[in-house]
Parts: C-alpha cells; sequence; structure tokens
C-alpha cells in the first residue's frame, strides 16, 4: 500500500513503477486506486493500454480498480482484497488525506511504503524535529497512525507489517540538508520501526511518461533511451529490490 497524507511526494506515480514493474517481472498484479477524483494511477494504466494498442505494443500492464469514497467504500475494498487470490501482488494507491478508506487500506496492508520529499517539510507528516539541532523529538500523528494499525495487525493475525519510506526527490544539491533529514530519518526509524529505501529522483522525464502511461520500464516504447533514462532505471531497480517483496527476482527485470 502506497500511503502519505501530503500531495506532491510522488506517490501515484511511484505506485503505478512499482505495479507495472511487478507486471514485467511476470507476477499477475492489480492495482487499486483509492483517490477517485484525480484517479491518477487509473488515468496513468489507462493511457497505457491505449499508447500501447495504437503503437502495436506488448506492455505489461497490471489490472487496475477505481473506489470511490463513500459509506460503503471500505467493505467493497475488504471484498475485492478478499477475491483476490488470483493475483500474486495488489498495489493500492492511497489519496493524499486521512479517510476512513485510506485507514481500511492501511489496516490490510502487509508493506506499506509512504513516499517523502527530502524536506523537512514531508518529514514532519512522520516526525517532528528541534528548529535547533535537528533531532527528533517526538513520531507525528502519522506514524502513530500507522503504529496503531501496526499493533492492530499483528494482534488480529500475527502478521509483521514492514514500513518502508522511500527518500523521493533527492537533489544533488543541499547537502547539508539532505544529511540532517537523512539522520533524522535513521533517528526516527529506530524509534517507529521503518525502513529507509531510496526513491526515485526529480526528473523531467516523470512528467513525460503520464500521457502515454509509459515507465522506465519500458525500453522497447522509448524512443530516445538516454543516460538519464539509465540512471533513472538503476533507481527503479534498486526501489523493487529494498521493498523486498516474495518470490522478487532482480534477474527478471534484465
Amino acid at each position: 500500500m502506497l500511503g502519505n497524507e501530503k500531495g506532491g511526494s510522488g506517490k501515484s506515480t511511484t505506485a503505478v513503477h512499482i505495479g507495472v514493474g511487478l507486471a514485467h517481472a511476470g507476477f499477475r498484479t492489480a492495482m487499486i486506486d483509492l483517490d477517485s477524483r484525480q484517479r491518477t494511477v487509473a488515468r496513468y494504466l489507462e493511457n497505457r493500454v491505449a499508447f500501447g494498442t495504437k503503437r502495436d505494443l506488448v506492455l505489461p500492464t497490471p489490472d487496475v480498480a477505481v473506489i470511490a469514497d463513500g459509506p460503503d467504500a471500505a467493505a467493497e475494498l475488504a471484498l475485492r482484497l478478499d477475491q483476490a487470490s488470483g493475483f500474486d501482488f495488489i498495489v493500492v494507491d492511497t489519496p493524499g488525506r486521512d479517510s476512513e478508506l485510506a485507514r481500511a487500506a492501511l489496516a490490510r496492508a502487509d508493506t506499506i511504503v509512504t513516499p517523502i520529499n527530502d524536506s523537512f517539510v514531508d518529514f514532519d507528516l512522520i516526525g517532528q524535529v528541534d528548529p535547533e539541532t535537528f533531532a527528533v523529538r517526538r513520531p507525528s500523528f502519522y506514524a502513530e497512525l500507522i503504529w496503531d494499525a501496526r499493533r492492530a495487525r499483528a494482534k488480529a493475525d500475527g502478521t509483521q507489517v514492514d514500513w518502508i519510506v522511500l527518500r523521493n526527490r533527492l537533489s544533488t544539491l543541499e547537502a547539508k540538508n539532505r544529511k540532517r533529514v537523512g539522520a533524522a530519518l535513521e533517528e526516527l526509524s529506530k524509534r517507529v520501526g521503518f525502513r529507509v529505501v531510496g526513491g526515485l529522483s526529480e526528473r523531467v522525464i516523470f512528467r513525460e511518461f503520464f500521457p502515454r502511461g509509459l515507465t522506465l520500464l519500458d525500453r522497447n516504447a522509448l524512443e530516445d533511451f538516454s543516460l538519464s533514462h539509465v540512471g533513472a532505471r538503476t533507481e527503479l531497480r534498486a526501489l523493487l529490490a529494498g521493498l523486498n517483496l516474495p518470490d522478487w527476482d532482480p534477474s527478471k527485470l534484465a
């Protein structure tokens, strides 16, 4: 499950790349888009199917469903998850806000992925820091929300939920800020129990991919495969490996 109550962290872009990455690796993959207003994930995959059909390309694509928030939304999500035995993985993208539906997804997740931009503005979602020393004062509301969900899941069925914080949009500049954010993440991770994994850098190519529904893994569809693509693809492969998903084999993305 991709979860973050702050917008602009690259959550939906990351979700699509994870879902398509799993499909490329041969896994039967489904995606559930819980943001029925923006429908970023659903639109991305619709563009992908249309572009592949137009160009007569084979583009591995997860199945996708959209669930609108409402009185019966949590029940619909539970039903879809319970009936998903035909899939190896289900990737759920939650909206950038708190809702009953987002909490229902959180309660069922085996792996929670929280992308954040590499700044203290985004870090504030999960932890508060001292303004002078940048030492962590306390976990923030979202970290406490995930802590409670993981504890409830462990009590209910013994599942140890893996929480991963992705450092998206790492900048090559502002090295001091990057180091401070990294130190704060390391300190907080020991207190609330998440793993830190490198995410996706800020690149123009991600905005260019959306209209065609392409990803870094679709080399056969990329007209100008550049060194920038190579670097970004390496980041994505490292991200996917860092998720530690069952039966993951990096060689399937060679």
